[in-house]
């Protein structure tokens, strides 16, 4: 029997809970990083992104989980981060690895930046399907069934969302997720029963524009056109993003867009607060990651700041719910 395929059940933004509330709900620190869902049977590990791509191969260090839980048959539920040398979590760090698959290469970046994931959720032990099982309990079994390790982690919960919302401000982590206790697990589904508590606005995109500078031979990106899928399969112009860019960013971002080059827009409508002199066109495969000050009352990003490509998603996996 083979275990069954699940999708990760997704937070929504909401308040953080209060007063006679705080006991019924699990307080938890967001990781700036890769959501994953881990497969093990018989001690092999497969590792999948959160829009099911098997990313196994570029995370080897994890296939040590698969001698380290006490089952057969497993399904786990985690945040895949990289510390920076100061012992922070860093994104750019992580997403070093995201899409490097030649074995030598990855080789050599699990060496230079080894990646840990934190474990918060079991779904599946054996033959039992955890889903339906309230989180209490699903915690409760997670920490009983996976032993220490080098990669691994089963973070702490707390219970004072105040509290801990403080405390990850003051150490730059990007906020806290909090998940009512007696909630079950809704596969693929955003749901008010997990709240996510952010210091910053970060949103997935989709890239469906750029502009380009410098010379044919040398060509960069200057700018890039955002939007989101509204829901309809349309794609909604949310804003640009002009910073945040490594030099070297900007060039391979230039040699992936030239492929991708159409001739129509595919926002729906025209992009308004942009001059689209000298706009190139692009179809809309490619998500990336920006952090903005705030969404506008029209729905647009305001001061968005590229952090990178996001490998593991495709456009279909960037919902129309704003941020992620």
């Amino acid at each position: 029997m083979t275990l069954p395929v699940y999708r990760p059940m997704l937070a929504q933004p909401g308040p953080p809970p209060t007063g006679g509330d705080s006991g019924t709900w699990s307080v938890e620190v967001k990781w700036d990083g890769m959501r994953a869902l881990i497969y093990i049977d018989g001690g092999r590990v497969r590792v999948r992104s959160r829009g099911g791509l098997d990313i196994t191969g570029s995370f080897p260090e994890l296939r040590e989980l698969g001698g380290a839980v006490r089952a057969e048959r497993v399904v786990l539920d985690g945040e895949i981060v990289a510390f920076g040398p100061d012992g922070r979590v860093s994104f750019s760090g992580l997403q070093e690895r995201m899409h490097v698959r030649r074995p030598v290469r990855v080789a050599e970046l699990a060496r230079r930046v080894p990646a840990t994931v934190m474990l918060f959720d079991v779904l599946h032990i054996d033959a039992e399907s955890l889903v339906r099982r309230p989180y209490r309990e699903r915690r409760e079994r997670l920490h009983g069934l996976v032993a220490p390790g080098r990669h691994w982690q089963v973070p702490e919960v707390f219970s004072d969302a105040e509290a801990v919302l403080e405390a990850t401000r003051r150490l730059g982590l990007e906020g806290i997720v909090c998940k009512q206790l007696a909630s079950p697990y809704r596969p693929g589904r955003r749901s008010p029963t997990w709240t996510k508590i952010k210091h910053a606005q970060v949103a997935d995109v989709v890239i469906g524009g750029w502009r380009p500078a410098g010379s044919p031979a040398r060509q960069r990106v200057s700018a890039l056109l955002l939007g989101v899928p509204d829901g309809s399969g349309r794609l909604r112009y949310v804003g640009t993003v002009k910073t945040g860019f490594t030099d070297a960013a900007r060039r391979d971002l230039a040699v992936r867009l030239r492929a991708l080059g159409e001739s129509r827009n595919p926002f729906t409508g025209r992009p308004e607060d942009e001059p689209l002199h000298g706009v190139r066109w692009v179809s809309p495969e490619l998500v990336g990651e920006v952090r903005a000050l705030e969404w506008t009352a029209n729905r647009r990003l305001r001061l968005a700041i590229w952090r990178g490509l996001r490998h593991d998603l495709r456009p279909v996996d960037v919902g129309p719910t704003l941020g992620r």
